[in-house]
Parts: structure tokens; C-alpha cells; sequence
């Protein structure tokens, strides 16, 4: 477990924990926490319109303090409920607010918002300004390179440009163009083609824009590597599927005092947050989902993965599964 979280936002943004539905919950947040004091975390994209609506604002807000620093990622194409919502975020103490201007899935574009308004950066820019005038939050934008056939470095300059101007302070850029129509989501992740020298043309011609490189990088010296051109490193599939992997950023990067993390640790890290969530009559599996990535590439991880799932799962499952689990690991020198 990490020394008792000081909250830090300098800079944070060199590494961050890319949002992710369906896996960047409070819960997972959490985890990371664990083994990074100092990576930027961020929420799974939150609708703009649903915190306009919604009546129970903590399920959908509430975080740990030892989160932070933490960014409340939103999606939707009204400024005004964007305002709202960066209002919001603000008083419900996020440190930062980010725009999704990247999902390409079905769904998501049927609402207008997401990948699809890189064809509209008029009104991309129009939410982004109204969005910085609503608070004292830095806004930020995560994005592709372009969408369907609308993709040249010229297109991208250009968006950039105007949403900059509109009072953008960041831009995370997954260096993949959307196919809106003929792939999904999923695809979108891998089948376009990585162009990170197009991000780092981008980065050379706007060398004064803080900008942050999303896709692909799967291990610390790839992000380290990146650093050299960008402001910022972003991982997303590889920092859910193997957390344990990016317990060395905090030294290489932000010069904390090299600390070797095991999976007991985590697990003992994450028992006073599953303590917390079970009073508030939540299910131990809420959590448990994510330990699983914790204990891979070692003589009886399946076997420790299955065990610890099938108890996990139960209804009745509390705190003692936690503590058996980290025992188990630590028994094992793990």
C-alpha cells in the first residue's frame, strides 16, 4: 500500500488513468490509488443531461478523498447543461472537468455527442467556452485525430485551434482516427491505425498547447518514451488489465521513493473503501471485479482468480473474503 495519499495536482496530468466505461468506477479508482499516489484519475463518462436530471447526484458523483486528484469526465453537446456540470463538478470538489468529445459508439452518437462532434467544432467550442466561464475548473477535452473522411492534419489543426481559443486547457488526443459508421467500439480501440506522429506534428506546431498522448501504450518506457515529445501519457486498457505493471511511474516520473507494491498490499489498501461500501449496502463483487487483474504471470494466478471470484460473487460475501484473499497472496509472497 502507498504512503498516506497527499493531494498533489501539479502536473498530474504526465501520467493518467484514461476514462473507461464500465471499468474507471470509484471502486477501480480506488485500486489505482494504491499503487499511484500522483496519476491523474478520471470518472467514467458521466452524461451531462442525466447530472442535469439526476435526483441522487452522490451514486453518481461521490469519491473517495484519496482520489485526488480527480477529473469528472462528462458527454453531451448542450452548453448549457455542460455549464451546469462543470458548476457541479466544481462543488462536488473534482479538480478538473473533461469533455468527451471521443466515443464513437452507437449509442452515444445517437445523443450527438462524443466522437461525432469533431464535425461540428463550432459547437464544440461553444460548450468548451461555456463550460470554462461556469467555474474555476481547468477544462480539458479528450478526442481522436479525426472521424470518418473527415481526417487530415489541416482538419485537426483547425479543430484544435477554435476549441483552444474557446478556453480549452488541455487536450488528450487518442492518436486513432472514429470510424462512425462500420465499426464498433471495441474495434474503434484497434483497427484504425495508431498515427502518433500526427499528434506529435500537431504538438510541434502548437508547441505552446499541453497535450496529452492516448492509444496504445502498454508499459511505463512507452509512456517515459512519449514524454520526451508530450506533455502527458494517457493509458487506458492496459492500466485496467494489468495495474500492477505502472507502480513504477510515480518514481520514474514525479521522483517518489521507489516502493515495491504487492497484490496483498492493494487488497489491504482497498479493505477501509469495501468497508465503507458495505455499510452503504453494497456488494463486496462491486469491487472484487477489479482485484482480479491484480495477481497474473505467477504459478496459481487462474487458480487464486477463480477462488477468490467464486467467493467474491456471493451476496453475502464481506470483509473476511478480502482478508482471507490478501493472507492467501501474502502467504505466497505476493
Amino acid at each position: 500500500m502507498v504512503d498516506k495519499y497527499i493531494p498533489r495536482t501539479h502536473q498530474s496530468y504526465r501520467f493518467s488513468i484514461a476514462p473507461m466505461m464500465d471499468c474507471t468506477d470509484r471502486h477501480f479508482r480506488v485500486l489505482m490509488r494504491q499503487i499511484s499516489r500522483r496519476a491523474l484519475l478520471y470518472t467514467e463518462m458521466i452524461v451531462a443531461q442525466a447530472l442535469y436530471h439526476s435526483k441522487n447526484l452522490n451514486a453518481l458523483l461521490d469519491f473517495d478523498q484519496i482520489e485526488h486528484p480527480i477529473a469528472l469526465q462528462v458527454g453531451g453537446d448542450d452548453p448549457k447543461l455542460l455549464a451546469e456540470a462543470a458548476r457541479i463538478a466544481e462543488a462536488w470538489g473534482y479538480d478538473e472537468i473533461n469533455l468527451n468529445v471521443g466515443c464513437p459508439s452507437p449509442r452515444v452518437q445517437s445523443g450527438n455527442f462524443g466522437a461525432c462532434m469533431m464535425a461540428n467544432p463550432n459547437n464544440v467550442a461553444r460548450c468548451i467556452e461555456a463550460m470554462a466561464k461556469a467555474s474555476d475548473l481547468d477544462v480539458t477535452i479528450k478526442h481522436r485525430i479525426g472521424i470518418d473522411d473527415l481526417d487530415s492534419d489541416e482538419l485537426l489543426r483547425e479543430f484544435v485551434d477554435q476549441v483552444s481559443s474557446a478556453g480549452a486547457q488541455r487536450f488528450a488526443i487518442h492518436a486513432r482516427k472514429a470510424w462512425l459508421k462500420g465499426l464498433d467500439p471495441k474495434q474503434n480501440r484497434t483497427i484504425p491505425p495508431l498515427q502518433y506522429e500526427r499528434v506529435a506534428d500537431l504538438k510541434t506546431k502548437r508547441p505552446h498547447l499541453k497535450i496529452e498522448l492516448n492509444g496504445g501504450l502498454e508499459t511505463p518506457e512507452e509512456c517515459f518514451e512519449a514524454l520526451k515529445i508530450f506533455d502527458g501519457a494517457m493509458v487506458g486498457r492496459s492500466a485496467y488489465s494489468h495495474p500492477l505493471r505502472w507502480q513504477k511511474m510515480d518514481a520514474m516520473l514525479f521522483g517518489e521513493k521507489a516502493i515495491n507494491i504487492k497484490p496483498s498490499d492493494v487488497i489491504k489498501g482497498v479493505i477501509p473503501h469495501a468497508e465503507q461500501h458495505l455499510k452503504q449496502n453494497g456488494r463486496l463483487w462491486n469491487i472484487g471485479r477489479h482485484l482480479l487483474q491484480l495477481v497474473e504471470e505467477v504459478p496459481g494466478a487462474r487458480a487464486w482468480r477463480r477462488d477468490f471470484g467464486v467467493k467474491a460473487q456471493k451476496k453475502t460475501a464481506g470483509l473476511e473474503i478480502l482478508e482471507e484473499a490478501a493472507r492467501q497472496l501474502n502467504d505466497a509472497g505476493l
